[in-house]
């Protein structure tokens, strides 16, 4: 009887689900993929360096709002799903999946010391038959240029020992409609054997799995999704500004032109972009280009004008401010809302916090409310929300709506406000005291 390879052998773990996966970050991407994998008969090893994070999956607590309390406290108390703060269970496992940060440094440039540091780790226990899957978004040739050699360092060799593929996470926290089971994913492999054992793999979860031809084509399509999304957020942000030159609602504007049945998509200017995908990944591609001696200009201008909202927010508040005849300096303002986008509690990169930091710098006495984040320390300011009672807002000379949360009646703002400055237009179906309100 001829021996399975390697590869048949790992196929058939993952086709009878006695495959032990590893996921390496159990953040907003990791925990609910985690979760779904473990919910089709798998057994999940989650290594989160964080320790107070692994005490939590341990226990049964959840943190991701993706993720529902009763799923995960289930699956940890049937052993499906346990979390550890080290690399010590690698060779155990048979998929290793990555979903660590990729940051930029202040330069823009990309920083990928989370993916360098676990594929060393992973390389320093890595075993025939392991399938490594780097879910991070990153730039193009991260996969093939920086983890395979640290991997091949081990003496394996990709395609005969052991597989390695991109599978570009796709997570939009909050969406309660798309989520990690439903939503499409795409796989590109270091070869055909890599992309068989991806496609395998995701397919057991995922209902719709897209080939690509490589882990390099797989990565561009990730970075070009979100570049796609902040260069058309970056066009309505423009429209934005220029309608307060022209004295014209920019939502109404919108609201008219996205009634055309074809040709056009819906976008929405706000006080600037936030999360870890948006202000960031255009940036991955933007730098990759310059290695070719490519300019991308329309992610250059995108990033520019996006990262201008804070600042025009800023201003449009003092403006405000001045016709009530309050100097900025003299004002108290409460922002409602800090996460980047309504009702999650993320508020990484949130134009909001860069809003306040502004307006502090002006000298007002700036407060916070957001039900979501109870507290911050970001860019220097360390803060609490504040309780949004009729005494704190009646006292606050302007009340800035930067996160539009769903739960927050903005009739009873606005009625008790001396004075709203909406950046979401939130107040959209607000009818009274309309004269309170000024719009982005």
């Amino acid at each position: 009887m001829v021996k399975p390879t390697v590869k048949e052998q790992l196929l058939l773990k993952i086709r009878d689900k006695s495959a032990i996966i590893g996921v390496v970050g159990l953040g907003y991407v990791g925990l609910p993929f985690a979760v779904e994998k473990a919910k089709v008969g798998y057994r999940v090893v989650g290594i989160e360096e964080n320790p107070v994070r692994a005490q939590k999956v341990n226990q049964g607590e959840n943190y991701i709002s993706d993720v529902k309390d009763e799923e995960l406290r289930a699956l940890v108390q049937s052993g499906r799903i346990v979390a550890v703060t080290d690399f010590s269970r690698v060779p155990e496992m048979d998929v290793i999946v990555i979903c660590v940060p990729t940051p930029l440094t202040k330069n823009l440039t990309p920083d990928l010391q989370y993916i360098e540091k676990v594929t060393r780790e992973i390389a320093s226990c890595l075993r025939p038959g392991h399938l490594i899957s780097l879910e991070s978004t990153t730039y193009p040739g991260t996969t093939e240029e920086v983890m395979l050699p640290i991997l091949e360092r081990s003496g394996l060799r990709v395609e005969e020992d052991f597989f390695l593929v991109h599978s570009p996470e796709r997570v939009d926290p909050g969406n309660k409609r798309y989520t990690t089971k439903n939503t499409s994913k795409v796989v590109g492999g270091m070869g055909r054997a890599s992309l068989e054992v991806g496609l395998a793999f995701y397919g057991e979860t995922v209902g719709s799995v897209i080939p690509v031809s490589s882990a390099k084509a797989a990565e561009l399509v990730k970075v070009f999704e979100n570049t796609f999304r902040a260069v058309n957020i970056a066009l309505v942000n423009e429209l934005a500004l220029l309608c307060d030159r022209m004295g014209l609602n920019v939502w109404e504007v919108l609201d008219a032109a996205f009634t055309k049945p074809f040709g056009i998509m819906p976008f929405y200017p706000g006080p600037g972009v936030g999360g870890h995908c948006i202000p960031i990944d255009p940036h991955y591609l933007e730098w990759k280009a310059k290695e070719l001696n490519f300019n991308t200009h329309f992610i250059a201008l995108a990033g520019e004008i996006n990262r201008k909202m804070p600042e025009f927010v800023r201003q449009k508040a003092v403006r405000v401010l001045n016709c009530m005849g309050i100097p900025v300096s003299k004002a108290q303002v409460l922002i409602l809302g800090v996460a980047y986008k309504k009702d999650i509690g993320d508020y990484r990169e949130s134009p909001a916090i860069e809003v306040i930091r502004l307006l502090k710098g002006d000298g007002a006495h700036v407060l916070y409310h957001d039900d979501f984040v109870p507290s911050f320390s970001e860019h220097g300011l360390d803060m609490a929300s504040t309780p949004l009672t009729d005494e704190i807002i009646e006292r606050s000379d302007l009340v800035v709506i930067a996160t539009d949360h769903s739960h927050l009646d903005y009739d009873w703002v606005v009625q008790k406000a001396k004075h709203v400055l909406d950046t979401r237009n939130a107040t959209r179906h607000v009818t009274s005291n309309r004269e309170r309100i000024t719009l982005l």
